[in-house]
């Protein structure tokens, strides 16, 4: 499997290094990622990791907005100026910056969390309080689909 699934918590080092967790790993390697390219997240304290290709699909996605549009120079200052390239060392650890310390505040530990084609990095309570909140909002999307399909049966 190539996609970015499950989570894991690991403690960064003495030199501020965090091992990205095995499974992530092999994912990277087997997608020919010599780079990863970190955004930070728009809307929440987290940062989306993945390969260059999480890259280049922004920048397409920039490239079919009018350039002479404010809607085109905001998503380039997003994506080039929130963004950073992270390197793996040889031991599958990244460097856990003040680029990402400041948006995520990640103190002593790293939760990644896989999201399919890329992974996020977070703090691990802010993840642990956003998780609780997915939940409580798919719980009331399911609710309300199924008040939704009782009352139609009733018309």
């Amino acid at each position: 499997m190539d996609r970015f699934l499950s989570s894991a918590v690991n403690r960064i080092d003495a030199k501020g290094r965090v091992s990205v967790p095995a499974h992530f790993r092999s994912v990277v390697q087997r997608r020919g990622f010599t780079d990863l390219y970190a955004l930070r997240a728009l809307d929440i304290p987290a940062m989306d990791v993945g390969g260059p290709d999480l890259l280049d699909r922004y920048e397409e996605r920039i490239a079919v907005e009018d350039p002479f549009l404010q809607t085109a120079d905001d998503m380039s200052f997003f994506v080039h100026g929130d963004g950073s390239f992270l390197k793996l060392d040889q031991d599958g650890r990244i460097t856990v910056s003040d680029f990402i310390r400041e948006h995520t505040g990640i103190a002593s530990e790293v939760a990644f969390v896989g999201r399919g084609l890329f992974f996020q990095m977070w703090e691990p309570e802010r993840l642990r309080a956003h998780g609780e909140q997915v939940r409580a909002r798919l719980r009331k999307l399911r609710q309300q689909a199924a008040q939704d399909r009782l009352a139609a049966g009733a018309e």
